[in-house]
């Protein structure tokens, strides 16, 4: 059974690739995103190497392997998979899930995953939105198109927030923005870098910063 290590190694890998659109990722990318000394990064990447995991080229990057994809899918699912199970049956807001799933995913198996899935009717989405993997490794395309690229007058539905931190996630909540909210674009305003919205019959200026975090239908 891979280590807790591991499994966030291979998580962080994939979830950066997938963030910046590439298939290898540069050490200090992993290093910054998992807060440990590029020294560390380098020679937990070697390992992963020799256990066939990723492939790693000194000065180039890392990318996953094909049994590497795999691992990093089955602890996304187990991930998103609590998050979804702490939110709909123990009603923890979805700035409060991030942080028990991280504790969580190492410490439940497969197969108690596969049980929650079912209780939970299959969600297809956690409750920032992103897609759950399926229990074969498949995904569904994650929302990636942002608020801030909608044009005045264009309508819009929350799909998936990419800032999941918890400060972030409440400060959306207080402007009335959640998943599954649906509006449309008041203004944009250049000057300022910022975008003005409609939620039902209220109207909330949002940072273009911050709309940019917003995936949309």
């Amino acid at each position: 059974m891979p280590s807790l290590t591991v499994e966030n190694y291979v998580k962080a890998i994939y979830q950066l690739a997938q963030q910046c659109g590439v298939q290898e990722v540069a050490t200090g990318q992993i290093s910054a995103a998992l807060g440990v000394l590029p020294g560390t990064v380098t020679s937990m990447l070697k390992t992963l190497d020799e256990s066939n995991l990723v492939t790693y080229t000194p000065y180039e990057g890392v990318r996953l392997t094909s049994a590497g994809r795999a691992l990093a899918l089955r602890v996304l699912r187990r991930h998103r998979l609590i998050e979804q199970f702490l939110s709909q049956t123990l009603n923890l807001s979805w700035d409060e899930v991030h942080e028990e799933a991280e504790h969580m995913e190492h410490a439940v198996s497969d197969a108690l995953v596969d049980r929650i899935d079912a209780y939970l009717g299959h969600p297809t989405t956690d409750p920032h939105g992103d897609p759950i993997p399926q229990a074969d490794g498949t995904m569904a395309a994650a929302a990636d198109r942002s608020l801030a690229d909608c044009v005045a007058g264009e309508r819009f539905r929350i799909a998936r927030v990419t800032d999941q931190s918890p400060e972030f996630l409440r400060n959306l909540s207080q402007t009335g923005v959640a998943i599954g909210s649906q509006g449309s674009i008041v203004a944009e305003d250049k000057t300022t870098s910022r975008v003005r919205i409609r939620l039902g019959n209220a109207e909330t200026t949002l940072a273009r910063e911050v709309a940019e975090k917003l995936m949309v239908h």
